[in-house]
């Protein structure tokens, strides 16, 4: 007797218990390190206003007869698109089927689009991560003067010679005008920062160098509040299809401090932000019918979305590189 592979079981004597690893949805920082705004159009545009026309005051003082000092204001206009991103799954019509009727019969409560869906939309979601971490943690996206490389016994895994709390603190007076308001970085960093004696002593007022301090801890510490303190904890497989899995973290040993204006919500210069991720709409999650799925047809799941990552005032950024070994 032949059987059919699905994505499912429909036994009816059996209870499916269905075990997928995936990157929880809470532990994904991207969208919160490079917020997203509304733009209207696929193509979009902001301007960017010269430093010295908010910094230097010109002559004020008006003369009994004289005329008042006159100002101009300009903006250079940027121009960018957004991308799209999105995934299909092929559910053949009598995989539909068959989960339909071991619903009916109460053997199961699969639903291949459901669970298609699902699967597509956590993709989407890492690929928005994948590209985020990218973008926060390329150096090219510092001004020269605010990135600083960490070797030797600088690093913050070296807890005898090293100095985080000086690394950090001085990082977060280099920025241009706006200091820092988020701390990102990857487990990798933080699993050695939270152990570092010098901090312990920090937060703990040197009664001790043992254990490890909290987030709040840390985020305190730096005065910053604990929502802004981001630890990219996602892994993404390196192997190509076909492989075994090769997991990496998608935050790296790098640390950002950054000021990011969560009021900013659309791309216009009004607001200052390190970066943000330009929206056009909101995600599409969809099916249609396809008649060329198998000899029966089938449903089309997509999920997808127009999103453009982009830093547009890298001076209120700061990047520390290679923070631990």
């Amino acid at each position: 007797m032949s059987t059919v592979n699905r994505p499912f079981p429909v036994s009816a004597t059996l209870t499916a218990i269905s075990i997928g690893y995936r990157n929880p949805a809470h532990t994904l920082i991207g969208t919160r390190a490079l917020p997203g705004v509304e733009v209207l159009d696929e193509n979009f545009k902001w301007t960017e206003f010269p430093l010295s026309e908010g910094f230097t005051v010109p002559e004020l003082e008006v003369g009994r007869k004289g005329q008042v000092n006159q100002v101009e204001f300009t903006g250079e206009e940027k121009t960018s698109s957004v991308k799209d991103y999105g995934l299909d799954d092929a559910i053949p019509q009598s995989d539909i089927e068959a989960a339909r009727r071991a619903r009916a019969e109460k053997r199961s409560n699969f639903d291949p689009e459901n669970q298609a869906t699902e699967g597509l939309t956590n993709l989407v979601q890492l690929g928005r991560e994948v590209r985020a971490a990218s973008v926060v943690q390329n150096p090219d996206n510092y001004d020269a003067a605010r990135k600083i490389v960490l070797a030797g016994t600088d690093r913050f895994d070296d807890f005898e010679n090293s100095d985080p709390y000086g690394v950090i603190d001085e990082g977060m007076d280099k920025t241009l005008i706006y200091r820092p308001n988020h701390i990102i970085m990857g487990q990798p960093a933080w699993s050695k920062v939270k152990r570092h004696p010098k901090l312990i002593k920090a937060v703990k007022g040197g009664l001790t160098e043992d254990g490890a301090i909290t987030k709040a801890q840390f985020a305190e510490l730096f005065e910053i509040p604990v929502e802004n303190f981001l630890v990219g904890v996602a892994q993404v497989n390196l192997a190509r299809k076909g492989q075994a899995a090769n997991l990496a973290r998608v935050w790296g040993k790098s640390i950002q401090l950054l000021y990011l204006d969560p009021s900013k919500k659309q791309a216009d210069g009004s607001v200052i932000t390190w970066g943000m991720t330009a929206e056009l709409g909101s995600r599409i999650a969809g099916s249609i019918e396809d008649k060329d799925i198998g000899l029966l047809g089938g449903r089309r799941v997509r999920v997808g979305e127009r999103v453009r990552e982009l830093v547009v005032a890298k001076s209120v950024g700061y990047l520390i590189q290679n923070a631990v070994s």
